[in-house]
């Protein structure tokens, strides 16, 4: 799969992946945006998820492990870096699954996040696999 253009803001957003981790991470290197990544592999319950979003996503120290921490955290110019952010979310699928409502509560606020960023002209991409 191929690696859209990371600069371009009008489709930044959440996206299915279903390529190679490490094409993003080259992409978001050249693209000077900071890469991040959470493998939700072995998440089981909301409390996992919100525990791997944090570690993968190197949400500050004080964050909450709730739904509103995770809106206000991904949505902090100080957390976002200076250019952009390329998020690669892994092994998804079986937490989607047994899990939707969790689940589509995260992309709101993903994608929200993303909005919030495209009207200020900052590219936040999060790609799920």
């Amino acid at each position: 799969m191929k690696v859209p253009d990371l600069h371009d803001l009008e489709i930044a957003g959440v996206h299915a992946w279903h390529g190679d981790a490490h094409a993003l991470a080259t992409a978001a290197i050249a693209a000077k945006l900071r890469f991040l990544a959470a493998d939700l592999k072995t998440v089981n319950s909301k409390p996992e998820l919100l525990a791997a979003m944090a570690k993968g996503l190197k949400l500050p120290e004080h964050f909450g492990n709730n739904w509103d921490a995770l809106a206000d955290s991904v949505e902090d110019n100080a957390w976002l870096g200076k250019a952009g952010c390329v998020v690669a979310l892994a092994n998804t699928a079986g937490y989607r699954k047994a899990h939707g409502v969790d689940w589509t509560m995260l992309e709101d606020i993903l994608a929200e996040a993303a909005d919030y960023w495209r009207e200020r002209h900052k590219p936040f991409w999060v790609f799920v696999s």
